[in-house]
């Protein structure tokens, strides 16, 4: 599958590198391609993945993966030119500064508000609720971390749960798109818990029925 990743930082990164790794092709869309942070990310990730632009990332990909600060998502959101069809994995979190919380809920989310912005796309909130150092390795002693998914297509969605099953995740839908609404808090549990309240980073969740 052929994969851009715009955001290439800790979450964009590992997602990237991991899928790499994997097979996929991968393209890291950066404003400067050919930067020493590109260059060691691209050595790490291995002979399927290449840097470009943030437009030809997405150009390129069947399924696009947005690791992107929130205060800045619209307006590279507008850079990356058709996205018609493609699938838009959102891994954003509407964060306040300092994690004093979130900007947007209750009534709408950051999910939402990027598939306003790009409604040519199928867009599925994933990859959100954990840290990226569980994205790395998603395993622990005894079962592997949930990984929770929204969206309003089923076949976008069917792929998403694919890639988090290959990176070793237990992934569930959680619904439709609005259901974002509740994902983008559930990032705020995981985040306030492994950074303010002494979990540590090394937590993830799980999901128990009978």
């Amino acid at each position: 599958m052929k994969i851009g990743v715009i955001g290439t930082g800790n979450v964009g990164g590992t997602l990237g590198s991991r899928w790499a790794k994997g097979g996929h092709e991968v393209v890291f869309g950066s404003r400067r391609p050919e930067s020493d942070e590109i260059t060691d990310l691209l050595a790490e990730s291995g002979p399927t993945a290449r840097a470009a632009s943030p437009a030809e990332a997405a150009f390129a990909s069947e399924v696009i993966v947005l690791a992107t600060p929130w205060p800045s998502t619209k307006e590279i959101l507008e850079g990356l030119g058709d996205l018609t069809g493609k699938i838009v994995i959102d891994a954003v979190n509407p964060l306040l500064p300092g994690l004093a919380g979130l900007a947007l809920g209750t009534d709408t989310s950051a999910g939402e508000q990027i598939a306003s912005w790009i409604p040519p796309a199928r867009v599925v909130k994933a990859f959100n609720t954990i840290g990226n150092n569980i994205m790395a390795n998603p395993h622990f002693e005894t079962d592997s971390s949930v990984l929770l998914y929204c969206g309003d297509d089923a076949e976008a969605k069917a792929v998403v749960h694919e890639l988090a099953e290959e990176l070793g995740f237990e992934p569930y839908d959680a619904g439709p798109l609005t259901q974002a609404r509740v994902l983008e808090p559930f990032a705020m549990l995981w985040i306030s818990m492994a950074l303010k309240y002494g979990y540590s980073r090394n937590i993830g969740f799980k999901f128990l029925r009978r």
